[in-house]
């Protein structure tokens, strides 16, 4: 392992701590720490796997605390639970098939189109705080939503925060707090069953990963409360300016 200057550790350390943050209100915070790996000239499967090491450490933070303040039912999202874990399994042996050069090209333009995702997609206004009803209907899309976005986080990742909230604001007709202690518990569900297996095929820098987790962990802890507290517009126009313009970086970069 190619040694890493301290300065280096600092900085990625304060992205970390944004992302975690930006995560815990909004989601996303994989759109700047995925960039913020890749611009270290790392191979992508080790930004991959590095980056869910971190993320672990952010979405347990702020799942766990949007659970304390009873904000998600564990009960009620079982069938989540299991699709979310299969979707990711399947899509991180997937991206352990794709060739590094192909990893090089596409994940800047996922990165880009995550970006482009957020600014241009209305979050629909849901006043609701009534959860859905047990029953075949929602288990059906429990298991739609929870397979196609676990395994998006498996090949992927960046963007799987948002993806969750918007679409369970949709699906389910619950408000954005509810909707955001569900996209994190889920988001905790295929970032470690992704991380487990990254572990196993051997693609994690376990420095950065400790490093950048631990400062995801405080920034996630901070945002979760500031979302509970004030809500998630403040946040996401200095948020979309900074991944698209890294993005935009990573993929000239990648392309041209």
């Amino acid at each position: 392992m190619e040694f890493i200057e301290p300065t280096m550790l600092v900085i990625l350390g304060l992205v970390a701590f944004t992302a975690g943050f930006i995560d815990a209100i909004a989601g996303g915070g994989g759109m700047l720490t995925v960039p913020a790996l890749l611009s270290l000239g790392l191979p992508p499967h080790i930004v991959l796997g590095t980056n869910k090491l971190a993320a672990s450490f952010g979405s347990s933070t702020a799942a766990f605390t949007y659970y304390r303040k009873r904000l998600f039912n564990p009960e009620l999202w079982k069938q989540s639970f299991i699709a979310t874990f299969i979707g990711a399994v399947t899509g991180t042996l997937v991206v352990d098939a794709i060739s590094t050069e192909w990893l090089e090209k596409a994940l800047p333009l996922i990165v880009l189109a995550s970006a482009a995702y957020s600014i241009w997609h209305k979050m629909p206004d849901s006043e609701g705080n009534v959860l859905p009803k047990p029953g075949k209907c929602l288990y059906k899309k429990q298991w739609g939503q929870g397979f196609t976005i676990g395994f998006y986080d498996g090949v992927a990742g960046p963007g799987t925060g948002a993806f969750w909230a918007v679409s369970s604001m949709a699906l389910y007709r619950i408000n954005i707090l509810l909707a955001s202690g569900l996209s994190k518990a889920m988001n905790f569900v295929s970032n470690f069953t992704s991380l487990v297996t990254f572990a196993f095929l051997g693609h994690i820098n376990w420095v950065l990963g400790l490093t950048m987790g631990v400062c995801m962990m405080l920034g996630a802890y901070a945002g979760a409360h500031s979302a509970i507290r004030f809500g998630a517009k403040f946040i996401r126009p200095v948020f979309v300016t900074m991944v698209s313009v890294l993005a935009i970086k990573l993929a000239y970069e990648a392309w041209f």
